[in-house]
């Protein structure tokens, strides 16, 4: 049974969501290869569990939500899908911030539109743009929440202080920073969370696919009879209750995989071997 939480108080979500930037093409570029097996990925997610998928407008760009909205509407009752705005693209592995008010509103509109919704439920500012004070993107995205458009304003890519900032100008439901097993450095800003009763959303929590370097991550998946991905999805549930990992892939059999971690269990010597703690 696949654990629970609350985002902004009132979207109650399993904590084992869905990242939907694979279900695009090579550098998050352009179509995916199987655009089959793609929709097939998101139908199944939705068969095993999952209610909360993550995505943006940047994906693609507009694929993922395209191919989100084209496959999954009319959505089943309780489906949270979260979106991001605020990075634009050149071309394949191009990622440049744009938080002008103009384009993020322009963004949410574009994304109402893909995933066929009249109000996302969770919009996030996907990176802070050092050309525009943070207090003019997230005052666009106060007022687009004020007219409708959006339930609750998430964060993407803060510290602990740009949280605090943020939190000064409008409520904060989430934060989305890269942590994995295997990459920590957004620890304070997970207890800074945890604190405060905020959604924590891990992008790459699987350390980009890249796990194969750690022994002790091979030693536990081994004794464990599991693989390295689901041994760190399983690490991520438990790490803390309001961390909501979303692992993507384009593959049926490895979203089947993923979502077996949620029965996993990692006990107190499993956990003392992956800290480093032998």
């Amino acid at each position: 049974m696949t654990p629970t939480f609350t985002i902004g108080g009132d979207l109650k979500v399993n904590r084992l969501g869905f990242g939907a930037m694979r279900v695009t093409g090579p550098g998050v570029w352009g179509p995916p290869a199987n655009p089959t097996e793609a929709r097939a990925v998101l139908r199944r997610a939705l068969e095993l569990g999952v209610d909360f998928i993550d995505t943006a407008d940047s994906y693609g760009p507009e694929v993922s939500e395209q191919l989100i909205g084209d496959t999954l509407f009319p959505y089943p009752p309780g489906l949270v899908i979260a979106t991001k705005g605020g990075l634009t693209r050149g071309g394949p592995g191009q990622w440049s911030p744009n938080g002008r008010p103009e384009h993020l509103r322009k963004a949410i509109e574009g994304s109402l539109k893909r995933l066929r919704l009249d109000r996302i439920d969770l919009y996030q500012l996907h990176r802070i743009d050092p050309k525009v004070p943070l207090h003019e993107s997230l005052g666009a995205l106060a007022a687009l929440q004020r007219e409708g458009k959006i339930r609750h304003i998430g964060v993407s890519n803060f510290s602990v202080g740009e949280l605090r900032q943020a939190r000064e100008l409008v409520p904060i439901a989430s934060v989305q920073n890269r942590y994995s097993l295997v990459d920590r450095q957004s620890e304070d800003v997970l207890d800074e969370c945890t604190r405060l009763g905020l959604a924590f959303i891990p992008w790459f929590p699987l350390g980009a696919g890249d796990l194969s370097s750690g022994k002790a991550i091979e030693l536990v998946a081994s004794r464990r009879g599991v693989t390295s991905h689901q041994l760190a999805i399983a690490w991520l549930l438990q790490r803390a209750d309001n961390l909501l990992p979303i692992p993507g892939t384009s593959s049926v059999k490895h979203l089947e995989e993923n979502m077996a971690s949620a029965e996993l269990t990692l006990l107190p010597e499993d956990l003392r071997v992956l800290d480093g703690k032998r």
